[in-house]
């Protein structure tokens, strides 16, 4: 069954056209698989696909402003060797088709949070180069100094460190009361917040942060296995990258773990551990690694509050029951993480 496309094409070739990127009309769209908050496009158009991003129309003008700061920040990567989507064209006028939208090239790519091609499961090395090249990408953006690129305005560097843990925490205060939610339900969190204010690194490197760095946000060759482009860069901010390096640990499939990011790669047996991933960020990184077990607490924290997001959104009907419950385990699970690695120096 082809899904409904939810855009109206003849408005964004007219808009193709009036920008001056080129004539024609758009031959064909398929909706592509992959995103979770935004809507994925394939256009056939002028000879060559492109991907088209937009949030969902109920995002409003905060959805508008996190496409707008993903063009920016695409452009930005331009000037660098950090593998991406070449940005083609941003549209920041929602009167377009309702919200703003950015088109990219299409990356020749496997995501290996939707599918993982045959190639890739018969080839062990494949699958350790997948592991090694997500490492190389991640060291390639931490090398990026955000003056230099344009965005030394982007985010605020100034306290970043200092603002994270009370950030979450009101964050996961602010659902309190709603659809009935209690304080409380997810155990460990306050404690866990403490800990990450008690135990704040006395010093940071800006650099920049991706915001949600983890397997299934990159796409990687189906031959080699090696990383093509990273995607999704609408978290992007200034702040220590060590926090990508947390969240890529945190979220690392392991052990059959269902609760991943990527939980098809969960079995895969060539992909390196989680220590061979880390060893291989020491030998090229000139980072100082001694506080990471603090950056890894705090992204299982950040992203357990984010996911019980979803379950305060099925509370109150915007989300089905039943992803509710799947996101809340998720949550318990993360921090239950946490607090394990709180207790036992992580590694």
């Amino acid at each position: 069954m082809t899904e409904p496309i939810d855009v109206e094409l003849d408005r964004v070739g007219r808009w193709l056209r009036q920008a001056g990127l080129g004539a024609g009309p758009i031959e064909s769209a398929t909706v592509l698989g992959g995103g979770t908050q935004n809507l994925l496009l394939v256009l056939c158009w002028g000879g060559r696909d492109l991907v088209l991003r937009c949030p969902p129309r109920h995002s409003g003008q905060r959805g508008d402003e996190t496409m707008r700061r993903e063009a920016r920040v695409l452009t930005a990567l331009g000037r660098t060797d950090v593998p991406h989507a070449r940005l083609v064209a941003h549209c920041g006028d929602p009167a377009v088709i309702g919200a703003a939208f950015t088109l990219t090239e299409r990356v020749a790519g496997f995501n290996a949070g939707v599918e993982i091609p045959e190639t890739v499961l018969a080839d062990e090395t494949a699958q350790h180069r997948l592991g090694l090249t997500v490492v190389d990408a991640l060291l390639a953006l931490g090398r990026v100094t955000p003056r230099r690129v344009g965005l030394a305005d982007l985010g605020r560097p100034d306290g970043w460190l200092e603002r994270q843990p009370d950030r979450w925490r009101r964050q996961l205060a602010g659902y309190h009361g709603t659809g009935g939610y209690r304080d409380g339900s997810l155990p460990g969190a306050e404690e866990i917040a403490r800990w990450l204010a008690e135990h704040r690194p006395p010093t940071w490197r800006p650099g920049l942060v991706h915001g949600d760095f983890h397997l299934a946000n990159v796409l990687a060759d189906p031959s080699s296995g090696a990383v093509r482009a990273v995607i999704d860069w609408e978290l992007c901010t200034q702040g220590d990258p060590l926090l990508d390096l947390g969240h890529l640990l945190a979220t690392w499939p392991q052990d059959n773990d269902r609760r991943v990011r990527a939980p098809l790669a969960a079995a895969l047996p060539g992909l390196p551990s989680r220590r061979q991933l880390l060893d291989h960020y020491a030998r090229h990184s000139d980072r100082d690694l001694d506080d990471l077990r603090w950056f890894e607490v705090l992204a299982r924290y950040r992203l357990a509050v984010i996911v019980e997001g979803t379950h305060v959104r099925a509370l109150v009907g915007q989300a089905l029951p039943a992803i509710g419950r799947e996101a809340h385990a998720r949550a318990v699970g993360l921090l239950e993480r946490a607090m394990t690695d709180i207790e036992t120096n992580g590694w």
